[in-house]
């Protein structure tokens, strides 16, 4: 795959970045480097290689994803300055 320099472009405007148009082939350059990188990173064989969450063995720490707190709106809800209809009101902020 390869960026031409409308794709930059495109790009740059979709991430809200302004570039200027004598830029755009750096840019473009600078998107096909990375996509060769990817590229060459889809040739290596991972297969049997376990997923890993550092360079060093170490584990996640887990716990079961059960609810052991809940069904307290209306205690959650006391501590409100102002609450309507079991929810947190707040003011107007955009006009």
């Amino acid at each position: 795959m390869s960026i031409d320099e409308s794709t930059a472009a495109h790009v740059a405007k979709l991430a809200r970045i302004k570039v200027e148009p004598e830029a755009l082939p750096a840019l473009a350059g600078e998107f096909n480097t990375i996509l060769g990188f990817i590229e060459q990173l889809n040739e290596v064989d991972v297969e049997g290689v376990d997923p890993m969450v550092s360079v060093t063995p170490q584990g996640l720490k887990r716990r079961a994803d059960v609810v052991t707190d809940g069904d307290q709106q209306a205690r959650v809800l006391s501590n409100a300055p102002d609450a309507r209809e079991g929810f947190f009101a707040v003011p107007k902020v955009v006009e």
